[in-house]
This record gives C-alpha cells, sequence and structure tokens, in this order.
C-alpha cells in the first residue's frame, strides 16, 4: 500500500552514492534516456535508514557492508509532480514526493553494483558522474531537490570545499564504468 501524507506527498528516500574520487553514481531508468539516482518510497513499518538499504539492494545490488552513510538531510525536501503524473483517480491522492537524502560512500568495489539483483531491475545503466553532473541531467521536475540535497551534503564530502557548479554542460565531465 502506498503512503501518503495528509498533504499528499509520498515518504521516500533518495540515494547519492559517491566513489573514492568523489564522483555520483548516476542510474538509468530501465528502458528510458531518463537518468536519475536512486531513490524509493519508505514503507509504514519501516524508517528511512531501513528503506535506504532496502532500496539501495534493490535498485543496485548493494548491501550495507558495501557502504558507509556519510550523512543525510536534516529534514524532508519534497517536490511536486507535473499535473500529466497525477492520478486524480487515485487514493490517496499523490501530488508529490517527500525525501530524506542520504549521502554514502561506496566501500567495496564497483563490480558489486548490479542492477539486475531483483527480478524488477529499476535501471539499465549506470555511471560515474562529476559532482554536479545530476543537476544538468535530472528531470526538471526534480532539479530543485536534487540542487538542495547536493548542497546541503556537499560539506560531507568535500570538507575542504566542493568543486565549483559548473555554468553549462559541456564542462561536466563523465566515464562510463562497469
Amino acid at each position: 500500500m502506498q503512503v501518503v501524507d495528509p498533504d499528499g506527498y509520498r515518504p521516500n528516500v533518495g540515494i547519492i552514492l559517491s566513489n573514492r574520487e568523489g564522483e555520483l553514481l548516476w542510474a538509468r531508468r530501465l528502458g528510458q534516456n531518463a537518468w536519475q539516482f536512486p531513490q524509493g518510497g519508505i514503507r509504514t513499518d519501516e524508517t528511512p535508514e531501513e528503506a535506504l538499504y532496502r532500496e539501495l539492494h534493490e535498485e543496485v545490488g548493494l548491501s550495507p557492508l558495501h557502504v558507509e552513510i556519510i550523512g543525510a538531510t536534516r529534514g524532508w525536501l519534497r517536490y511536486r509532480l507535473p499535473d500529466r503524473y497525477i492520478r486524480r483517480h487515485s487514493r490517496p491522492l499523490c501530488i508529490g514526493q517527500k525525501q530524506v537524502w542520504f549521502l554514502l560512500r561506496l566501500l567495496g568495489e564497483e563490480g558489486d553494483v548490479r542492477l539486475n539483483a531483483t527480478d524488477h531491475p529499476e535501471f539499465d545503466d549506470w555511471r560515474w558522474v562529476d559532482y554536479w553532473r545530476p543537476l544538468h541531467e535530472v528531470v526538471p521536475f526534480k532539479r530543485g531537490v536534487y540542487k538542495r540535497a547536493l548542497r546541503e551534503l556537499a560539506p560531507l564530502l568535500f570538507p575542504g570545499g566542493a568543486p565549483p557548479a559548473p555554468r553549462n554542460r559541456h564542462r561536466l565531465g563523465s566515464q562510463s564504468r562497469r
């Protein structure tokens, strides 16, 4: 059953997974040209941290042994769905998501990432990208939440100062590794 708060937002966790170089795991939605961070709903019987580990396994095949939690956003970050995605006849009505974002560091190896760890994969490709690249590639309705999460969590990953956010897409680097 889908959990939706009284304001119409579904509780959710967002997962920002970094490697030792400070790059982030960026995953492509199955059968789509849409890239995003792993994320997923929080069940009624779960804490956000429990949902984080469940989603981490379901979406990228990693266990708690493969990662360390560096930090999390202080509160909920919300985004509203565009009207075309709102299922008006569903009850309870869900108009968007409220998310706690977790910043993780990969302790395992890249080979530990498995997009087919479950019978229902959500992603079909992944790559490491520069820290700010997701702001230029995520669907526009999620961009504000991504910006707030990345800005809030950057000091935890880069204590000496985060790399400057590029002004245009042409300066954003990425590497495919699998």
